[in-house]
């Protein structure tokens, strides 16, 4: 078993779930800025927990995760994070009572030749746009957050960085790249959204 340490969080990997990389150390420090004791916090998608993780370690909130992969879920529950096994927000109930919603969605432009197989594929495959989860995670994240609240999303340039601007845009949310990080062939880019005032 591999077990990483980063900012007093300890988490240990598991075999098919997407191991942490920069994009994860990205939206984790970038997290932990933001984020403050007595928040609410939700992560959809949470891998290995690594984020929660990094959060919950620093921090006094109150955190909830889900993820779709059986694997990567148990993974998280083994990482001390509580998860609900489900598709982004499906398992949810209760409505706008989170102050920050993460989300690391697979942004990797995809095509169906370059899809691998098992669950790991849902860490990756971000449609042929890269942004196939985008549309429907906005579609919905608003009915969670509470009205002050925001989102924290990380993408890739290989993803098309204004095009995911402006689909927040149509959602009602204001958004901008927080923090960002030159990785080989990409820019990995950390966007924050609120919701506008109507």
């Amino acid at each position: 078993m591999v077990t990483i340490e980063h900012r007093s969080a300890r988490v240990t990997l598991a075999e098919q779930v997407y191991e942490p990389a920069e994009d994860s150390y990205l939206l984790a420090d970038t997290a932990l800025d933001l984020v403050k004791d007595g928040m609410n916090v939700l992560e959809i998608g949470t891998g290995t927990g690594f984020v929660s993780a990094v959060l919950k370690a620093n921090r006094t909130i109150s955190l909830i995760a889900t993820e779709i992969s059986p694997i990567a879920a148990k993974c998280a529950k083994s990482n001390g994070i509580e998860v609900i096994r489900t598709d982004m927000f499906c398992g949810l109930k209760g409505k706008k009572q989170f102050d920050i919603v993460i989300f690391n969605p697979p942004y990797l432009p995809t095509s169906n030749e370059e899809k691998v197989p098992g669950w790991l594929n849902y860490a990756f495959d971000g449609g042929l746009d890269g942004r196939k989860d985008v549309e429907p995670f906005m579609q919905q994240v608003g009915n969670y957050l509470k009205p002050q609240g925001f989102i924290l999303m990380l993408i890739s340039s290989l993803t098309g960085i204004d095009e995911v601007i402006e689909e927040m845009g149509k959602h009602s949310f204001k958004a901008e790249v927080i923090a960002s990080e030159k990785c080989s062939f990409e820019n990995l880019v950390v966007i924050m959204a609120n919701a506008m005032d109507h």
